[in-house]
């Protein structure tokens, strides 16, 4: 594919306050605000000001804030972005805001998807459950941790950091598992919900008939949508809506996602946020060659755009 930009939508665990700072009074990012507004039941940029950690980090809240981000940044950037080839990629939720980023889902859409995402996972999700960041240990270590916790790799990051989700009994085992393992880092995370393990199957089927109701299309030309859940390209929609559906109950590969921002040619990664996560780990991985950074990294939004247009 050659001289690409890899777009990284965040997933949850980096909202903050300041998160729309950068763009709150953005003319282009207005509509998204209002569109997120209507879901959400307040405006987004207002929510993260006055709310407290607890609800900005509940899951249909998170959830709606994360592709916020996403879509809201995406708007003001458009055309700094036009006319390259961009590759989108999504972390859990993150990879709604890459279906619509690639122009498959519009982002009133993305957003409406995100609530129901929250609530089908809400309503099957045991109570007392959550997820687990373990790195620093291989993986055959991490399998064996597993398997006597009881617990499910999540996500994967790489051989040697995965997020883990079960019930909260498993989890806190695993965490100590792994501290005495020799783990680099093992604790708990601010999700209540064992996301992309099999206790949310019950999610699948459903979210899959919501998301076909939406009719989503193709990406558009010059757009790559890569499926968190194997780290394929999305070309047969029905298939990419399958796997779509599918990844709430099954292990995100995101280290395969790496692997295909490496084969695409990717020159120059770009986390959305909110946080910088995405970016820390493909500066640290597969992809330290790349000019990587999050949007966070930057004081202002005109920072941020002559660091793309350096790109063009």
């Amino acid at each position: 594919m050659g001289d690409v930009l890899a777009i990284l939508c965040s997933g949850q665990g980096g909202q903050h306050a300041g998160m729309f700072d950068m763009i709150a009074d953005c003319p282009e990012a207005l509509p998204v605000f209002d569109e997120a507004a209507a879901v959400l039941g307040e405006d987004p940029r207002v929510f993260v000001k006055q709310s407290d950690t607890d609800k900005i980090y509940s899951n249909r809240n998170g959830q709606i804030l994360c592709c916020t981000m996403a879509l809201s940044l995406s708007a003001v950037l458009r055309k700094h972005l036009s006319g390259q080839r961009i590759l989108y990629a999504g972390y859990s939720v993150g990879e709604l805001s890459a279906w619509g980023l690639a122009g498959c889902l519009t982002s009133v859409q993305v957003l409406e998807l995100a609530a129901r995402r929250a609530e089908l996972m809400d309503a099957v999700s045991p109570k007392e459950a959550g997820l687990a960041g373990v790195a620093g240990l291989s993986r055959h270590i991490i399998d064996e941790i597993s398997q006597k916790a009881q617990v499910s790799i999540a996500i994967s990051n790489t051989d040697e950091s995965v997020v883990l989700g079960g019930t909260n009994e498993g989890l806190d085992k695993a965490v100590a598992l792994a501290l005495s393992a020799g783990a680099g880092t093992a604790r708990r995370l601010k999700v209540a919900v064992p996301s992309h393990t099999p206790l949310l199957r019950g999610a699948v089927a459903p979210l899959l008939e919501y998301i076909l109701s939406l009719h989503p299309v193709p990406p558009r030309a010059g757009a790559r949508l890569i499926s968190g859940l194997d780290g394929e390209p999305v070309f047969q929609i029905e298939d990419g809506a399958q796997r779509l559906a599918r990844q709430v109950a099954t292990t995100v590969q995101w280290d395969a996602c790496m692997e295909a921002c490496l084969e695409a040619g990717a020159h120059s990664i770009l986390e959305l946020g909110p946080g910088a996560a995405l970016a820390r780990m493909a500066h640290a991985g597969i992809l330290k060659e790349s000019r990587v950074r999050a949007a966070e990294d930057f004081h202002s939004l005109s920072g941020l755009v002559a660091w793309l247009d350096e790109k063009i």
